[in-house]
């Protein structure tokens, strides 16, 4: 699986170059905004990210509110990023929230990527989010053969098909619409249904076996007063992405949201006034000034977390270098949009891991980086209970040499 498409790069020099300039005479500025060195850096963002063991959050719902646009590209990965984030919960606990209580849904949103968000918010976030991703697509339609005549064809298609039979996977999905002359061959049908969900149409529904299927949005999520509608969609997603993410830049900001260069900007200089710079060993950056005054008091205990491919920790920022050395760089980021999973010790990324449950004890193997103190190697051991727990199986943890 790919990392979503990002803002253009033309886009993104304008961004960085403003950033740079980007001086609000009200923006808080003092010595004491200041973290010295990656270490803090990294512990203020595991925090924020729910990552440390002091993390506040106690359920599934709690972690997608606390992200608001949680990387979903892989299910099984989507699920063991919860357990990085709230050790209380089990595997089942993730199913529940979204399959039978539906507190988050699962679809394509920001960068036009899969992400699971509150149910509450999914339809101010497809309205602000799928135009720019839909117009992003526009040359791979081309390239399909997929007109906007046969895509408006399709969703005809698609909303009296799943009217009629409530669920389907992909392969009877496009089944159903071969049969109405619509192209599904090849990676047509991943780009008819991805196009059906930012525009709101359609999400993932149940697990059936080892598929996810397809359900309306309106079936699955009927709308209700209940839902919240910002008045500031650009702002409201600036906000909650720095609740989650602060220190960052406007460029984090820009890379994150895949929003235009112009909502960007505007969306970063209207909540100006609630935030506060802070000098970082990387520049300049923003946070919340209620997350400024809480950062004596955030934890330092030692912490390790197993985090999965694609996680938000090791997306969620224009550049990886607060979190890994440019040595290891290729480890987790070794190109062609893979992330793989990694573990953090403190926030640093330390080696890369796997998980093997289909033999007869089932194994995690950890590639450390580099030799791995005997404290590291305590926090990985306890951290493995935790993942055991959650995956209901007694975990084999193996430390690669080499």
């Amino acid at each position: 699986m790919r990392e979503g498409p990002l803002t253009s790069l033309a886009g993104a020099s304008i961004i960085a170059a403003e950033a740079r300039q980007f001086n609000p005479a009200h923006m808080a500025r003092s010595a004491m905004n200041r973290l010295a060195n990656f270490a803090d850096l990294r512990r203020v963002r595991a925090y924020h990210q729910g990552l440390s063991d002091a993390s506040p959050l106690t359920s599934a719902e709690d972690v997608v509110q606390r992200l608001c646009a949680m990387q979903a590209q892989e299910w099984t990965s989507a699920q063991l990023a919860f357990q990085a984030r709230c050790h209380s919960l089990k595997r089942g606990d993730v199913s529940q929230a979204r399959e039978r209580d539906r507190v988050f849904v699962l679809t394509w949103s920001l960068r036009g990527a899969l992400h699971l968000s509150p149910a509450q918010e999914i339809r101010w976030l497809l309205r602000l989010c799928g135009p720019g991703a839909i117009r992003g697509t526009r040359r791979r339609y081309q390239q399909l053969g997929l007109s906007e005549a046969i895509r408006e064809q399709a969703l005809e298609a698609m909303q009296s098909v799943l009217g009629r039979d409530a669920s389907l996977t992909r392969p009877e999905l496009a089944d159903e619409l071969a049969g109405y002359g619509i192209p599904v061959a090849g990676q047509a049908i991943h780009h008819l249904v991805r196009f059906a969900a930012l525009r709101g149409l359609l999400c993932l529904g149940a697990e059936r076996g080892d598929q996810l299927t397809y359900a309306l949005l309106d079936e699955w999520l009927p709308a209700n007063g209940s839902d919240f509608l910002p008045d500031d969609p650009t702002t409201e997603l600036a906000r909650r992405y720095l609740e989650a993410y602060a220190p960052a830049t406007i460029s984090d900001f820009a890379r994150w949201s895949g929003l235009s260069a112009v909502q960007v900007r505007r969306a970063w200089a209207t909540i100006a006034e609630d935030c506060a710079a802070v000098e970082t060993p990387v520049g300049e950056a923003q946070m919340l000034r209620k997350q400024l005054d809480q950062l004596d008091a955030l934890p330092r205990q030692p912490f390790a977390r197993f985090l999965p491919r694609y996680d938000n920790y090791l997306l969620g920022y224009a550049s990886r270098t607060y979190l890994v050395a440019d040595a290891h760089a290729k480890q987790v980021h070794p190109g062609g949009g893979l992330i793989r999973a990694t573990v953090i010790i403190n926030g640093e990324a330390a080696a890369s891991w796997k998980l093997e449950t289909k033999r007869k004890v089932p194994r995690l193997t950890v590639a450390p980086y580099e030799s791995l103190s005997a404290e590291s190697i305590k926090l990985l051991e306890a951290e493995t209970r935790a993942l055991g727990s959650f995956l209901g199986q007694t975990l084999d943890l193996r430390i690669a040499s080499g």
